[in-house]
């Protein structure tokens, strides 16, 4: 089960990356299309003069009008089937490395990003299965897919080992699960947030990189709408996580919170959070000031998650790196 769950992570990589380049692809392409130009009129000066057509322009089929956009629409299509395929090896991978390990697959930082990131795409096909018209995030989404999951692979990866006694828990299971599935839905937040700070500059007139990469994203209100939506939805659960933990810490080592590092930086990221859901509440914020705490909120979980397992020791070091 364990080399069957390596396998799939390496599939699920593979075809991530194929989604990627399908949505490259799309992306390139946009909504080109040949147009046929419609023939001159020419006008006859004079007597009974009236207006008689030049000639002919050449004739452009249907076809090969339509064939870049179609193209597009192609690539589109396989993007989202090869990011559901890769999606379903994740979940295999996950489901395997499990059955392994006869545990849940969180217990090191190897299987934490892997389920984290499955949580994100998992997300980003529920979105897409409500909102088709933000298909072209996918190119955005399915980047940070294969540089988080390939770096677990090749950094991150150690082999099956079971739970240091401090994790043997049921709250294990009630903490770890609730904070990999806000930190999943904050993954994808990160997302369009980045997006409508990109498109939100290319609206404004601005054409150097990076904006210019925002050309064929949705508009800048879709992005932040749906930037505002996940993190809604994710702080009660994060919260809940975070409350949690200090019930379990109290229960495990007699205080529910001692400025662990990991503690720390999990209360900087829901402050900050708090924080940017606050500033999107107040009408004198600008939107752009709000979105900018949301991706601070995600740099401060990326640094809870790698910066702390790495650099830091402490009650929660359980990375499983050497």
């Amino acid at each position: 089960m364990s080399a069957l769950s390596d396998n799939l992570v390496l599939f699920a990589t593979l075809v991530y990356l194929v989604a990627m380049i399908s949505h490259a692809v799309e992306y390139a392409l946009g909504n080109a299309r040949t147009r046929v130009a419609a023939p001159p009129v020419r006008e006859l000066v004079g007597a009974g003069g009236g207006a008689i057509p030049a000639p002919p322009a050449p004739v452009v089929s249907t076809v090969e009008a339509e064939r870049p956009a179609h193209r597009a629409r192609l690539a589109g299509l396989i993007a989202v089937g090869a990011t559901a395929l890769a999606a379903g090896l994740h979940l295999a991978a996950l489901v395997t490395r499990g059955l392994a390990a006869d545990r849940m697959p969180w217990g090191n930082m190897y299987e934490f990003v892997l389920t984290v990131t499955f949580i994100g795409v998992a997300a980003w096909l529920v979105v897409l299965w409500k909102r088709p018209s933000l298909r072209k995030l996918g190119l955005f989404l399915t980047l940070v897919m294969v540089l988080l999951v390939a770096t677990a692979e090749l950094v991150l990866y150690v082999p099956i080992v079971p739970l240091v006694p401090a994790l043997n828990s049921y709250w294990f299971v009630i903490h770890v699960s609730t904070i990999v599935f806000a930190s999943g839905i904050f993954l994808l937040g990160a997302v369009p947030a980045v997006g409508y700070l990109m498109r939100a500059g290319y609206e404004r007139g601005k054409r150097s990189f990076p904006y210019t990469l925002a050309k064929r994203l949705p508009a800048a209100v879709s992005l932040e709408r749906l930037t505002f939506a996940l993190h809604a939805f994710a702080f009660p659960i994060f919260t809940f996580a975070v409350i949690a933990g200090a019930i379990w810490a109290e229960a495990a080592w007699g205080r529910p919170w001692g400025w662990d590092p990991k503690e720390t930086w999990a209360f900087i990221s829901w402050v900050v959070y708090a924080g940017y859901l606050h500033a999107r509440a107040t009408p004198t914020v600008k939107r752009n000031v709000a979105t900018w705490l949301a991706v601070l909120g995600f740099l401060t979980m990326l640094m809870n998650l790698f910066g702390v397992n790495i650099f830091f020791t402490g009650l929660h070091s359980y990375g499983g790196l050497d």
